[in-house]
C-alpha cells in the first residue's frame, strides 16, 4: 500500500510515535501536537501495536526508538521498508555504544535520527521542541524508497544568521580580501541535512586517497557524529575523522564537524586549521552550514569550493552565495536526487549555485575542479 501522505494538500502531517517508554510517548506527543502543522495520530508500546495502527491509518512520518520489547525498532525499521515503506525518525536515547546501530539503521531507510527530548533547563527543552517539530515535517517531504513524492515547499524560518557566530564583512572589504588571499590547495566544504548521511557516503565513495582536502558539515546529534565518520572511514579510500579544535585540514583527509558543536575554518598564511565552538544555533542548526561556508568565503576565497546537498530549510544558502561571491565554485544537488530539496532549492534561488548536478556527478565536479584549482596554486608558487 502506498504512504497516503496528506502533506501535499493544506491538510496536517500525520505522526505516529513507537517507543515503550510511556513518559517518552507523552512527551513527544505534547511536543509534536503544539505544532499547528502537525497531528499526533497515535502512539504505540511496540512495533506489534504500531502495525495495528498502520493496518488502520498510514501514517506520514513514524517516530521510532530502538530498543523495545517483542521486536527491536531495527527489525521493525526493515520490515516497514520492504513491505510498506514510510518515512522514518529514529528517536533514540543515543548512548555512545548504540552510534553504530543508529548508522544500521539510517543505512536501513530511516531519514534522520534524532536524541530523545529530555526534560532539563527550559531553553534546552524549548530548542528540542525545535529540532524535533523541524525533523518530523523534513521527513514528511522526503523521498522513501518506494518512489518520489513531489511535495510543495514548506518555509522553515530561520532563528538566527550566521552574524551571531562570524561577523560579516563589507563590500568593499570582501573585494580587498578576495585580492589578498594567497593561492593554496584546494578545499571542499560540504553541508548536508535530512538525507546526507547516505549522499556523502554516495560521494566519498568515490573519490581517490589522494583527494583534496574535506570539511562536512552534517546536521547530527550530539555524540553520533563520531560513528559516521568511523562508519565513513571504513568505506572510503579517503581518511575520515570528527574534527576536533585545531585540526589541519590536509589533502586526503575529511573533517566532519561535531554534533552540537559549529566548524570554522581558520588560515595562517597557506595552511589552514578548523575552529570548534558553541555559540548559538543558526538557521535552527549547530553544526551550521552556513558558519563554515562563511569562514571559508572569508578564509579561503578562490581555493575554495562550495557543495550543497539534501536538507530541509535553507542552512547553507547564504553562506553558499558568500562563499561564490568571494570566488569559490558553487555547486547544489539537483532536485530529483535530494531525498529533501529544500536546502539546495533555496541555494538555486539566490544564485549561489554556479552548477546543480545529480549526485552522482558531484565527486567528478569535485576532481574536476580542484585539479586545476591545485594547477594554478603551484603555478603561482
Amino acid at each position: 500500500m502506498p504512504n497516503t501522505a496528506s502533506t501535499d494538500g493544506g491538510g496536517k502531517i500525520r505522526v505516529l510515535i513507537v517507543d515503550d517508554s510511556a513518559s517518552v510517548r507523552a512527551t513527544l506527543s505534547a511536543i509534536l501536537a503544539d505544532d499547528p502543522q502537525i497531528e499526533v495520530m497515535g502512539a504505540a508500546a511496540d512495533p506489534y501495536l504500531a502495525a495495528e495502527k498502520i493496518r488502520q491509518q498510514v501514517p506520514d512520518v513514524l517516530f521510532l526508538d530502538i530498543e523495545m520489547p517483542r521486536m527491536d525498532g531495527l527489525t521493525f525499521l526493515r520490515k516497514i521498508m520492504a513491505q510498506r515503506p514510510i518515512p522514518v525518525v529514529i528517536c533514540s536515547s543515543l548512548a555512545a555504544e548504540n552510534s553504530d546501530v543508529m548508522m544500521e539503521a539510517l543505512a536501513a531507510g530511516a531519514v534522520d535520527v534524532i536524541t530523545k527530548p529530555r526534560v532539563s533547563t527550559a531553553q534546552f527543552l524549548n530548542d528540542s521542541r525545535m529540532l524535533i517539530c523541524d525533523v518530523a515535517k523534513a521527513a514528511a517531504h522526503a523521498r522513501v524508497r518506494a518512489g518520489a513524492r513531489r511535495q510543495p515547499k514548506m518555509v522553515v524560518e530561520a532563528k538566527h544568521l550566521a552574524d551571531v557566530v562570524v561577523p560579516p564583512i563589507s563590500e568593499t572589504r570582501a573585494a580587498s580580501l578576495r585580492r589578498s588571499i594567497p593561492k593554496t590547495e584546494p578545499i571542499v566544504c560540504i553541508g548536508a541535512s535530512t538525507g546526507g548521511t547516505e549522499a556523502l557516503a554516495a560521494v566519498l565513495m568515490r573519490l581517490p586517497a589522494a583527494s583534496p582536502a574535506i570539511l562536512i558539515v552534517q546536521h547530527m546529534p550530539e555524540n553520533f557524529t563520531a560513528a559516521f565518520a568511523r562508519r565513513l572511514d571504513g568505506i572510503c579510500a579517503v581518511a575520515v575523522k570528527e574534527a576536533a579544535d585545531g585540526d589541519h585540514v590536509l589533502a586526503g583527509r575529511v573533517l566532519i564537524a561535531p554534533g552540537n558543536r559549529h566548524m570554522l575554518l581558520r588560515r595562517a598564511g597557506s595552511r589552514y586549521t578548523v575552529a570548534i565552538e558553541e555559540g548559538p544555533y543558526v538557521c535552527r542548526h549547530r553544526p551550521s552550514v552556513d558558519v563554515m561556508f562563511r569562514t571559508a568565503a572569508q578564509n579561503a576565497g578562490a581555493n575554495a569550493m562550495g557543495v550543497l546537498l539534501t536538507g530541509m530549510g535553507d542552512d547553507g544558502a547564504r553562506g553558499l552565495l558568500e562563499m561564490r561571491g568571494m570566488g569559490s565554485h558553487t555547486v547544489a544537488q539537483d532536485e530529483e536526487t535530494s531525498i529533501v530539496f529544500g536546502m539546495p532549492r533555496e541555494a538555486i534561488e539566490l544564485g549561489a549555485a554556479q552548477k546543480v548536478l545529480p549526485l552522482h556527478k558531484v565527486a567528478e565536479e569535485i576532481l574536476r575542479h580542484c585539479a586545476a584549482t591545485a594547477q594554478t596554486a603551484r603555478v603561482a608558487s
